[in-house]
This record gives structure tokens, sequence and C-alpha cells, in this order.
């Protein structure tokens, strides 16, 4: 029997997850397929998803691409989003690392970084927040981080990781302030999933603290009910993914 863990929405939903081949996008699309209260999952990445499920339909993107992401959305055509999830992000590739003091910084490294965790989600967030409905219940959720937050930075470190993200926090909140102007309803957030068994944690999983490191299905079920949860008037914040505020 299909879930209906979505039940704040009017329903039936139409939904979009971007980085759908993700870790965690990934396990937002398993999840969400099985939700009784969807009809329609899109699900966008840089390559063609073979899905095997009628109510899921695959979408080429590139969101470090304008012109990509332009014309991604003009193909979807009237199309409406009631939840838009944006599930992408980078820490690390095989040259990049994160900084452990003022010495490591790389200005090649900061802008691979910001191009993936806050250039592309302010051109993602250009393109597809006109696609949320204006008279009900909708949702913008992207990932975030807790070491994003300036208040909360206690260790120093991951100075590009932490930057993009406190940039990310703030365009978030410059879009909800935007956005509530003509989508009464609509509710932009944060999400910080949780340290995820994924290949973007792996090389830091050895200080994580016992039982706080999910796998990419429970972070995602996680995230899953603080959006259910979520209303305008938290637009702006990010939460984690216990459903706690993160503060700025």
């Amino acid at each position: 029997m299909p879930n209906n863990t979505l039940d704040q929405f009017d329903t039936p939903l139409n939904v979009a997850v971007i980085g759908a081949s993700g870790g965690i996008g990934s396990a937002f699309i398993k999840l969400l397929s099985d939700e009784g209260n969807i009809s329609q999952l899109h699900a966008f990445s840089r390559r063609k998803m073979s899905l095997g499920h009628e109510k899921i339909t695959s979408h080429i993107i590139d969101i470090t691409d304008e012109g990509n992401i332009q014309n991604t959305v003009q193909n979807l055509g009237d199309i409406k989003f009631d939840i838009i999830i944006l599930a992408s992000g980078m820490l690390h590739d095989e040259t990049t690392m994160p900084e452990k003091s003022l010495r490591d910084i790389n200005i090649d490294n900061f802008n691979k970084i910001f191009l993936v965790n806050t250039f592309a989600p302010a051109l993602v967030l250009k393109y597809f927040l006109p696609l949320l409905p204006k008279d009900k219940k909708s949702i913008f959720a992207t990932l975030s981080a807790r070491v994003g937050s300036i208040s909360d930075n206690g260790l120093s470190g991951w100075y590009a990781y932490r930057a993009s993200k406190a940039a990310l926090n703030m365009i978030l909140k410059n879009a909800a302030i935007e956005t509530a102007r003509r989508y009464k309803q609509a509710c932009i957030i944060g999400l910080h999933p949780g340290t995820v068994d994924t290949g973007l944690s792996k090389p830091f999983q050895g200080n994580v603290a016992e039982g706080k490191l999910f796998t990419a299905d429970q972070s995602a079920a996680y995230m899953l009910n603080v959006i259910n949860n979520v209303t305008a008037e938290d637009s702006g914040h990010t939460f984690a993914w216990d459903g706690q505020k993160i503060p700025f």
C-alpha cells in the first residue's frame, strides 16, 4: 500500500526532484514514488534515468548552465509543481578537499564549491519558483547544511563549503521575501540532512556519533516530514532533519 505522509497539502501533488540521480536525490525518488498523494513525480538529473514507474518522468538538466535550465523549464510547458526539491551539493571531489585553515584556501576550489552550492541553486530558484502554484501550499526545498550557520560556527575550517552554504541561506531568505508578495502560501526553505552515508560524507564519517550516521533513505524520510509540516510562516529559514530551525 502507498504511504500518505504528505498530508498537509491539497492533493493530488505534482513533485519535482532536481539532482535525482545522487545519493539523497535517488532516495527522495524512491520514497516519493510510493507516496499515495503524488500523482506525478518529475526526476531531473544530468542524465536520462530509467525509473520504471508510471508516475515518474525523467528530464535531463545541468543546473550549472543557465541556458540549459531555461530551456528545460520552457520545455515543461504550463506545468506547476506543488513541491520542488533540489538535492544537490558539493563538499569535495578527487582534487578538492575542505580547508583545515586559511593557508589551504584556493580560489579554484572556491569557484568550484560556490558554483554547485550557491550559484546553481540561485539559478534553479530563478527559473523554477515561477512554477509554484499561487493558490495553495507549495514548497521549494534545497539541501543546505548546519555548518552554513554563522552564529553556530565554533570550529572554523571548511571555508569554501561553510561560506557557500551561508551564502545559499541568504539567497533563500531573499527569495522567500520576494516570493511571498505573489505566492502567499509558498514556503522556501533550506534542509540540513544530517550526516548521510553517501560519497559526500565518506572521508569524514569517523567522527560521527553513534546513531547519527543516516542512510539516504532515513535522511530523505526525515526531510519529507519537515517539508510536510512547514508553512509559509517558515519561509526563508533552514531546518535540520529533525525539524529544528537552524540559526543564521
